[in-house]
């Protein structure tokens, strides 16, 4: 479909673009951005008073399938993206089975073919998941895996994880770090804190996530690997990114909405729907997650899209499954914590969902320029309404967003020159 979009305001920070112009878009591409372009298209869109970007790209997300399609498919999952103005999202291994061979990675590229959105699949580090034996990283490479990661948990072998780092080196693929200490979480549930001891479930301290966090940049550091830290919660996880770039490192580092936008403190009675891994902390770890971001030490927003079936999330504070869905609600959330209290530019929020993904994956993404592939999401800044999640195309609907009065809606999907979603 040729599609003209006009007078929308294009922030592009890749090409060094915000101003108000048209775009044109055929064959999949984009073919000129100028004033008042005449180009003859089937389908036009007035921006006047959007923002036109590049489509966002999430690099955490957990879509279910194989094994787990009650909770969500990759066809449910890619329509979210959509809806969520997403056109690239990554999809963590911790399926059944496990994305731990070519095989597997295969049969979901197969799957992923007619979706709404570029799905790309990560590869588990170890066969099963069970930290025991590396998967067969080099052939998932071949199969077209952007990424390894042991998502859910944390490679405790620490020799049999810098096996992996090297590999993933030497196939020039980051590695993407689950950071949490498998013995010292024991069962926690909540952060270590007032609502945990409230509710009696066991607490979840900062240490869980830090001490992984030092040591995954330390074997980074030895071997060269591209580490991308994965939903960091805590005040010091900020702090080491930080040195850790100071030091020339290759360690990126992403921060999910709920982390920069809620605390142990939001949470309502016993809601399962606020308990996510890593949990939600107090305020100074938000504080610093906010701050990070601010500063350009955190590099991307993820979402940690993690749908459940109701059922599944019915159970008691200490039994459910941890995670929410983030795919609809992370733009919404970010516009209206992060850009429109001050912490973040528009052009930042563009860099952490979408620059900054693309260049951890070093993918030729993330651009709206001509010649490029036409992902584009378009939406309206000011637009304020109230999350539903009734209203969601995920099969997800575990979220304590809902009912929430938020500022900045998706309006258009854009992928590879087809609407794929439009409000």
């Amino acid at each position: 479909m040729d599609i003209l979009i006009q007078n929308g305001r294009i922030i592009d920070p890749a090409s060094k673009r915000d101003e108000v112009a048209d775009v044109y878009v055929a064959d999949g591409k984009v073919k000129a951005i100028g004033k008042d372009l005449n180009d003859p298209a089937e389908k036009v869109i007035d921006a006047t008073g959007l923002f036109v970007m590049p489509g966002f790209i999430d690099l955490h997300v957990h879509l279910r399938e194989p094994g787990l399609e009650h909770k969500e498919t990759i066809a449910t999952g890619a329509a979210a993206a959509a809806r969520g103005g997403y056109t690239t999202i990554c999809a963590m291994p911790n399926t059944k089975p496990v994305v731990d061979s070519r095989e597997v990675v295969e049969a979901i590229y197969k799957k992923a073919e007619n979706v709404k959105c570029h799905v790309l699949q990560v590869g588990a580090v170890t066969k099963g998941q069970a930290g025991r034996e590396l998967a067969d990283i080099r052939e998932m490479k071949k199969a077209g895996i952007c990424a390894i990661s042991e998502d859910g948990k944390s490679v405790m072998d620490s020799k049999l994880y810098r096996q992996a780092m090297v590999i993933a080196k030497e196939e020039d693929i980051p590695v993407f770090a689950h950071c949490e200490d498998k013995n010292l979480v024991g069962k926690g549930a909540l952060n270590a804190g007032k609502k945990a001891e409230e509710l009696g479930v066991e607490g979840i301290t900062n240490a869980v996530e830090d001490i992984i966090t030092a040591r995954d940049i330390l074997l980074s550091k030895e071997t060269g690997a591209r580490l991308h830290l994965c939903h960091c919660s805590t005040e010091d996880s900020v702090r080491m990114v930080k040195e850790a770039k100071e030091q020339g490192l290759k360690v990126t580092a992403e921060v999910c909405p709920h982390h920069f936008t809620l605390t142990e403190d939001d949470i309502v009675g016993s809601d399962t729907n606020y308990k996510m891994n890593p949990p939600l902390r107090s305020k100074a770890d938000k504080d610093a997650l906010i701050a990070g971001l601010s500063q350009d030490i955190m590099d991307v927003i993820s979402t940690d899209h993690a749908p459940h079936h109701a059922e599944e999330k019915a159970k008691s504070m200490a039994e459910a499954p941890f995670g929410i869905v983030g795919l609809e609600t992370a733009y919404c959330l970010a516009n209206s914590e992060l850009v429109a209290k001050g912490h973040l530019t528009e052009k930042q929020l563009v860099e952490k969902m979408s620059v900054n993904p693309a260049k951890v994956l070093g993918m030729d993404k993330g651009c709206i320029d001509v010649g490029k592939t036409a992902d584009i999401v378009i939406t309206d800044p000011k637009e304020a309404y109230v999350i539903d999640v009734n209203e969601f195309a995920s099969k997800g609907k575990n979220t304590p967003f809902h009912g929430r009065k938020v500022t900045g809606r998706v309006k258009y999907t854009i992928l590879s020159g087809e609407v794929v979603y439009e409000d």
